[in-house]
């Protein structure tokens, strides 16, 4: 039993064979895909697509990268979007300080809005960090302290340390881990699966990016979820169908997911 948390299925990547990537995915053993808005066409199409798959879930949400786009319009857009069933939380949304695509303070206030937009419809968050670790934890820390909901969001493709990621938790939120568990240069992300507590971890692939090693350098998609999954489980020293069986509900928990059966 797997989700991935985290994919990008409505990319042009998955255009030759979208319904070949889900046929594997199922055969797989996923139950649920979390297909994560990046902009308002992603956001638009993650939604078209929940709709025709009962197994895909939807997020909506405007990436850092493209923070300069968020214009009040856009906003009224993505509020209207996140009111559909099929959507489960906003995101992906955060800062990026390594690519630097839009103004670090255009970010910053994209983030905040959107994050604003998450408390009125009472959402989980989907968590982009890049090389913003610090700030991303404060503006974090400023929000929760607004919030209810015991299940505040995700920290996705979690790239800091631990402490960061215990502070994370702390704060309700949940760590996600990706594909690069598996490389041979992975240092942190063995240490925070081994360390932190599994009911606090989920799994992802954010694919089409990031695929796992053997897949390292190809195009990722939502089965290979299942190699995360494998590796969390190799350096917790446990079973990967318990990986599987645990991260699959943290994310239906967090998520508010109704699982389906094939």
């Amino acid at each position: 039993m797997l989700i991935d948390s985290h994919a990008h299925l409505d990319f042009s990547q998955f255009d030759g064979d979208r319904a070949q990537a889900l046929e594997r995915a199922w055969a797989a053993g996923l139950v649920a895909i979390v297909n994560a808005g990046a902009d308002l066409p992603s956001s638009r199409a993650g939604v078209e697509l929940a709709q025709k798959q009962p197994r895909i879930y939807a997020s909506v949400g405007i990436h850092p990268h493209d923070a300069k786009e968020l214009t009040a319009e856009a906003l009224a857009e993505l509020e209207s979007l996140a009111r559909a069933p099929e959507v489960v939380a906003i995101g992906e949304i955060g800062l990026d300080f390594y690519r630097d695509l839009s103004p670090r303070a255009v970010q910053r206030k994209a983030f905040e809005s959107q994050l604003a937009l998450a408390s009125r419809l009472n959402k989980p968050v989907i968590i982009h960090d890049r090389d913003a670790h610090a700030e991303v934890t404060a503006i974090l820390r400023d929000w929760v302290k607004t919030l209810t909901r015991p299940e505040k969001g995700v920290l996705h493709c979690f790239s800091g340390d631990l402490e960061m990621a215990q502070q994370a938790i702390d704060m309700g939120f949940v760590i996600s881990i990706a594909g690069p568990i598996t490389y041979q240069n992975s240092r942190r992300l063995p240490e925070i699966a081994a360390a932190l507590p599994l009911t606090k971890l989920l799994v992802e692939t954010d694919c089409p990016y990031l695929a796992p090693h053997p897949h390292r350098g190809e195009r990722n998609e939502p089965a290979y979820v299942a190699l995360v999954a494998d590796a969390v489980a190799r350096f917790r020293g446990i079973s990967a169908k318990e990986v599987g069986r645990v991260t699959a509900a943290n994310t239906a928990r967090l998520f508010g997911l109704e699982l389906r059966s094939p």
